[in-house]
């Protein structure tokens, strides 16, 4: 294995660096365009006094410090799924370690789901808030441009989502070195006016933070919402770490984005502390006269990479979700033959672009969507929380004063940040908890549904002993070929070959009865993937296994399999089934639960397209199933 020190891992280092500083910093990156801001507005009752923009900055410095560098880079980061990370990996890793179902093992799944459906509503605000609050720059270089804003704003968001289908295998190079030119530029921006007000430094002190809200008590409190806007992107990290790895992640926080957003916060602070009037656009009051459209043109291009980051992240969680089986099938494209986690899925694609211009439409300003931002990430944050503290007690084993000791003090920094936001409900805080709530309910109808359809088929279904006893009389023909039936469950007969027998009147000369299990482990080597059982008459049982980001093209994958039968391409069919759902009043899901599956399945992409099947090589076979 080469070592870290050969100069080629340490150029490929720094290409992974360049390219996380680019994907996975775009979010927390360009929060100085309105965190400090929305700190100070009129809402909170915080007035501009030199105390208060310290306590304001001593907040965001802490925040920063413990919420990204210690929680996510230093901790959360640990627990990976195989060099997987987000929500959804970690939530898989409790679930495996977790052992038989349990009320305890439940609700850390209910939890991991509900934490994942609210990073969609995320992922609708943050294109919206990010884009509108850079493009309102342009009102600050000149007042020509107001009544321009929201129309700017929305074909910036259009043209953002229609190039998402050529995917960022061709622009991705470029957002590394336009992120390393925004950062510099808001390091240099802020250096300017430390050197006028270098006390402001002093903000480092901790003491500046507790007096803030001994002084300002309620007031004080509330304004943790504003706060928390400078450590939104936190998830993204986590979310990020299977495609960069999490020593690059940490050297390009370390050495270049931790270090710009403090100095332009607290130039911005700096800026505030001369001229207390300037709290409407902070960000861009620091910059001169003439660099100021050059400075919205910048900014413009950093949050089109912070939204880009965002869409990639809900695609991937996307597939995830339906991998580990909590979505229906969905068009997924792949956008890179290298790059396996570059994807596009049309329809989440097309979802967020409606919601994000819906959304400035709605609220017209970036300061009024500051309201509808934090709630989800929050609570996502919270959930990341008590799962990590999981996986510190069964997998790393460690001991119960060492798990208390990490998950208090963080799950009390979470709760405040999710207090300061949660009053915001009615403001807009309630956008994206209908949206988590509404996919946390898709995910869940969908994942019970799939298991009462399976006991049903189980129901109906016969047994391989007594299909076994039927060939072996010879009164069945065989013809020549393989049949490949895909079957839910690795028990019984699919009900696909029981309809092919019935009306073809025969079968295959050998059959193999496939079942595709999604594991929770994000990638198994070829060893770990196939699992034979010969059941005699020609007739096998085969369990092919994949990992939830794995692709699942099962023509590629049984040709490379090592076992008993060979699959020619042009020798072998595949047979699928196709139900039909009849809602029922039986035991099993509500009725409107059921009407919602029943939905779901009808417009779910086709399995054929899913597995990858030959367009001439399958059949779907239909059946009525009463839930």
């Amino acid at each position: 294995m080469e070592s870290s020190d050969h100069p080629r891992s340490r150029r490929y280092l720094f290409t992974l660096t360049l390219a996380a500083l680019g994907v996975v910093y775009g979010d927390i990156g360009t929060s100085p365009l309105y965190a400090l801001r929305e700190c100070f507005k009129p809402d909170h009752g915080v007035a501009v006094t030199p105390a208060n923009v310290m306590g304001v900055l001593s907040l965001i410095f802490w925040s920063l410090t413990i919420v990204i560098s210690f929680k996510y880079l230093l901790f959360v980061m640990r627990a990976d799924n195989r060099g997987e990370g987000g929500i959804l990996a970690l939530m898989s890793l409790v679930r495996a370690r977790s052992g038989p179902p349990s009320l305890r093992r439940s609700t850390l799944i209910a939890l991991g789901i509900f934490g994942a459906a609210l990073l969609y509503g995320d992922g609708m605000i943050t294109p919206a808030i990010s884009v509108l609050s850079a493009i309102e720059g342009l009102e600050i270089a000149t007042p020509v441009f107001a009544p321009y804003i929201v129309p700017i704003t929305i074909a910036v968001l259009i043209a953002l989502f229609v190039v998402q289908r050529a995917g960022t295998a061709k622009v991705g190079a470029m957002f590394g070195p336009v992120m390393v030119i925004w950062f510099t530029v808001i390091a240099v921006m802020g250096i300017m006016h430390i050197v006028r007000e270098p006390h402001v430094l002093l903000a480092l002190n901790p003491a500046h933070a507790v007096s803030f809200f001994i002084r300002n008590r309620i007031h004080g409190f509330l304004v943790l919402g504003a706060v928390f806007l400078a450590v939104t992107g936190g998830e993204a990290l986590y979310a990020d770490m299977g495609h960069f790895g999490a020593r690059p992640i940490r050297i390009a926080w370390f050495t270049m984005v931790f270090p710009s957003l403090l100095l332009n916060y607290f130039g911005q602070g700096a800026l505030l502390l001369h001229s207390p009037h300037a709290t409407d656009h902070p960000f861009f009051e620091m910059a001169p006269h003439w660099g100021r459209v050059p400075l919205v043109i910048l900014s413009t291009l950093a949050t089109v990479i912070a939204s880009q980051a965002v869409i990639s992240g809900a695609f991937s969680l996307t597939r995830q979700a339906v991998q580990l089986g909590y979505t229906p099938r969905i068009q997924i494209r792949h956008t890179s033959a290298r790059q396996i986690g570059q994807i596009y899925i049309p329809s989440i694609n097309w979802l967020l672009m409606i919601s994000a211009i819906g959304l400035v439409l709605a609220f017209r300003e970036s300061t009024a969507l500051a309201a509808a931002y934090g709630v989800a990430v929050t609570t996502t944050m919270g959930i990341t929380t008590l799962l990590l503290a999981v996986v510190e007690r069964e997998q790393w084993r460690w001991k119960m004063a060492a798990v208390l000791g990490l998950t208090i003090p963080v799950l009390i920094i979470d709760l405040s940040f999710f207090g300061a936001n949660i009053i915001k409900v009615m403001e807009g805080g309630w956008f994206p908890l209908a949206v988590g709530i509404a996919v946390f309910t898709i995910m869940t109808t969908w994942r019970a549904g799939r298991e009462l359809l399976s006991s049903r088929l189980k129901e109906t279904g016969l047994s391989i002993d007594d299909f076994l006893r039927e060939l072996s009389r010879g009164q069945i023909p065989r013809v020549a070929g393989t049949a490949v039936f895909m079957s839910r469950y690795s028990s019984g007969v699919p009900t696909q070959m029981l309809h092919n027998l019935k009306h073809n009147k025969v079968v295959h000369q050998t059959v193999v009865l496939l079942t595709v299990l999604i594991e929770e482990t994000a990638r198994l080597v070829s060893d770990e993937r196939y699992e034979w059982e010969d059941l005699g008459q020609g007739v096998y049982r085969l369990t092919v296994r994949f990992g939830y980001m794995d692709d699942t093209d099962i023509p590629e994958t049984l040709e490379s399999a090592d076992g008993p039968v060979k699959f020619h391409p042009m020798l072998t069919s595949y047979f699928l089934g196709r139900e039909t759902l009849i809602p029922t009043r039986r035991p099993g899901m509500a009725l409107w639960r059921e009407k919602l599956f029943s939905w779901m399945m009808r417009n779910s992409s086709s399995a054929s397209q899913f597995f990858c099947l030959p367009a001439n090589q399958g059949s779907e076979l239909g059946a009525q199933i009463e839930l």
